[in-house]
C-alpha cells in the first residue's frame, strides 16, 4: 500500500477532524471525553502501545458497513430507466418518460438491460449507460437495487399528503434538512445522534480494542456517525491526520513552535482544571490516535487491486486498508462513511445537449468504478460477504426536466452491494412514473414508498443489531410494515 504521508493541519482542523460533527451534538467536554475511546492506547493494560506489523487474518466474524452518500440529490430517474419492452401493459413506459423528461432523456438503444429475479407487474427496467460495471454485479447477484426510498414521519399516501392528515418530514425538498434526516433518521423529533451511530453504540462491545474508534469518517464531519458512546474518528484518504508544528523549532517568529510548546506545557499542567484536563486529554488522545494509526497502515501490506484515482475511488481504497487493518486494531465491527458532492444538477447535467455524456453521467460512472474496484478488494482480502456497502442521498430529483436538469424530488433509488446481498432483484416499489399521478405530489417529485428506517433496520439487523434493539436505533421503526426488506 501507498506510504504517502498524512497531511498536516492545525490544531482547530486537528481536532475538529478528532471530534467530527460529535461536538457539536453532544457538546465539547463530553465529546472531548469520548475521545478516550481512540486514545486508550495511551493509558496502561489497553493493548499495545505500538502497532502488531504481522500479517493477521481478518476474523471470520468481522462485519463492515460503508455508506456512499451522494450529496446534492442524485437524479435516481436516469439511474433506473424504464425500458417499454414487456408486457402490453409496459409498451408505453419509455414514451412517457422520454415525454415527461424531454431532453434529459436516455435513449433506450443506450440503456443496460436488466433482468430483475422478480417480475414487477410486466414493467421492465434499464440501468444508466455509465454504469456497467454495477450492471455486471447486479447480473452477478452481488448488487441491488432498493426502489423510491426517502425520509417518512409514517407512511404516506398522496391522498394524506395532499391533505396533510399524516406528519411530514419538516422541510421536505432542502438539501440540509433531508441531509440530516436520512443521516438520523427521526425527522419528527430532535435527536443529537446519526442512526450509524447508534448501531456503533451497540455493537461496539463485538470489538476487543478501543485504540480507534470502529466509526471512521474518510470525508469529513457527517450526522450519521455520531454516537452518544462511540465518536465517529475523520481521517484523510492518505491517513490519519497530524498535528501541524509538532516537530518544528521553538524561535520566538515561529508561531507553530511556540504554540505547540504552550499545549505541551497545558498537557503537563499537575493540577489543571476541568476545561484544561478535558483540552489536553483530547489533543493528547488524537495525538496517540494519529500516530498509532498511521503506523498500522504504513506497516500493513499491498492491496493488489487497482483503484480509479478520483474522489470516491480514493475514499473507498483506504477503506479498504482499515478493513485489511482491522486485527491488527482490534475491531471486529466497523462502520465508514465516504461522499461524493455534486450530484446538485439544476444545470449542466447535460454535455452538449447529449443525456448519455455530461455531469451526471460522469458521477455515475465514478462510483460504479469506485464501488467495483471496492467489491473487488472485498473479494481480495477474502470478506466480500462481511461487508456490505450501501447508498444514500438527499432526495431524488424531478421527474420533468427544467431544461438543463432537474430540481429537488424526494423519493430515489438506492444501491446495495456485497457478498451477503441477495442481489439481482430490485426491492420496495417502484413509483407509477406519471406526472400528477398516484405517487406525484408535483413535477415528478415521488412520495416514497419504502422509509429510510426500514432500509437502516434491515441493514442494522446484518450488523448484529437484535430486534430488540431495533427501536434504540430507529425509533420510528415500529410505524413501518418491513423492518426487514429481505436484501440481506
Amino acid at each position: 500500500m501507498s506510504k504517502k504521508s498524512a497531511p498536516e493541519v492545525s490544531r482547530r482542523e486537528f481536532l475538529g477532524s478528532a471530534c467530527c460533527a460529535a461536538v457539536g451534538a453532544t457538546g465539547l467536554l463530553s465529546t472531548l471525553g469520548s475521545l478516550r475511546l481512540m486514545g486508550a492506547a495511551a493509558s496502561p493494560g489497553n493493548g499495545p502501545q505500538t502497532p502488531n506489523t504481522a500479517a493477521a487474518p481478518i476474523n471470520s466474524d468481522y462485519k463492515a458497513l460503508v455508506c456512499l452518500f451522494l450529496n446534492g440529490g442524485n437524479d435516481a430517474n436516469n439511474l433506473i430507466v424504464p425500458m417499454g419492452t414487456g408486457a402490453s401493459t409496459d409498451a408505453s413506459s419509455y414514451a412517457a418518460y422520454a415525454a415527461a423528461r424531454s431532453n434529459l432523456a436516455i435513449p433506450r438503444a443506450s440503456l443496460l438491460s436488466l433482468a430483475p429475479k422478480t417480475a414487477d407487474g410486466g414493467r421492465t427496467w434499464g440501468l444508466h449507460p455509465s454504469v456497467g460495471e454495477l450492471n455486471t454485479l447486479f447480473g452477478s447477484g452481488k448488487l441491488a437495487l432498493l426502489a423510491n426510498a426517502g425520509t417518512l414521519v409514517y407512511p404516506t399516501s398522496k391522498a394524506q399528503y395532499t391533505a396533510r392528515s399524516v406528519p411530514l418530514p419538516p422541510q421536505l425538498f432542502s438539501h440540509s434538512d433531508q441531509q440530516v434526516q436520512w443521516q438520523h433518521s427521526v425527522p419528527d423529533k430532535p435527536t443529537s445522534t446519526g442512526w450509524g451511530g447508534r448501531v456503533a453504540d451497540l455493537v461496539n462491545a463485538f470489538n476487543t480494542s478501543d485504540q480507534i474508534s470502529m466509526s471512521i469518517s474518510i470525508a469529513g464531519k457527517n450526522t450519521f456517525q455520531v454516537g452518544s458512546k462511540v465518536s465517529q474518528y475523520a481521517i484523510g484518504t492518505s491517513g490519519a491526520t497530524t498535528l501541524a508544528g509538532s516537530t518544528t523549532s521553538l524561535t520566538p517568529t515561529n508561531l507553530d513552535g511556540i504554540r505547540f510548546r504552550a499545549q505541551k506545557d497545558l498537557f503537563g499542567q499537575a493540577q489543571p482544571g476541568l476545561f484544561e484536563t478535558a483540552f489536553a486529554t483530547a489533543s493528547g488522545d488524537a495525538i496517540v490516535s494519529s500516530d498509532l494509526l498511521n503506523g498500522v497502515l504504513a506497516a500493513s501490506g499491498t492491496l493488489a487491486t487497482v483503484f480509479p484515482n478520483t474522489t470516491a475511488g480514493n475514499q473507498l481504497r483506504m477503506a479498504a486498508r482499515l478493513i485489511a487493518a482491522s486485527p491488527t486494531l482490534g475491531l471486529k465491527r466497523q462502520i465508514f462513511f465516504v461522499q461524493l458532492g455534486g450530484w446538485d444538477l439544476h444545470a449542466g447535467q447535460l454535455t452538449n445537449t447529449d443525456p448519455v455524456t455530461g455531469a451526471h453521467a460522469n458521477l455515475l460512472a465514478q462510483v460504479s468504478q469506485a464501488m467495483n474496484a471496492f467489491h473487488n478488494a472485498t473479494v481480495e482480502l477474502g470478506v466480500a460477504s462481511q461487508v456490505t456497502t450501501f447508498t444514500a442521498s438527499d432526495f431524488g430529483r424531478t421527474f420533468r426536466s427544467n431544461g438543463d436538469g432537474s430540481d429537488h424530488g424526494w423519493g430515489s433509488h438506492a444501491m446495495i452491494m456485497g457478498g451477503a446481498v441477495k442481489g439481482g432483484d430490485i426491492y420496495g416499489k417502484m413509483p407509477t412514473l406519471s406526472i400528477n399521478g398516484p405517487d406525484d405530489t408535483g413535477l415528478g417529485r415521488w412520495i416514497p414508498t419504502t422509509s429510510v428506517d426500514e432500509y437502516a433496520a434491515t441493514l442494522a439487523t446484518w450488523f448484529g443489531v437484535s430486534s430488540t434493539d431495533l427501536p434504540t436505533v430507529l425509533p420510528n421503526i415500529g410505524r413501518f410494515a418491513k423492518p426487514n426488506l429481505g436484501f440481506l
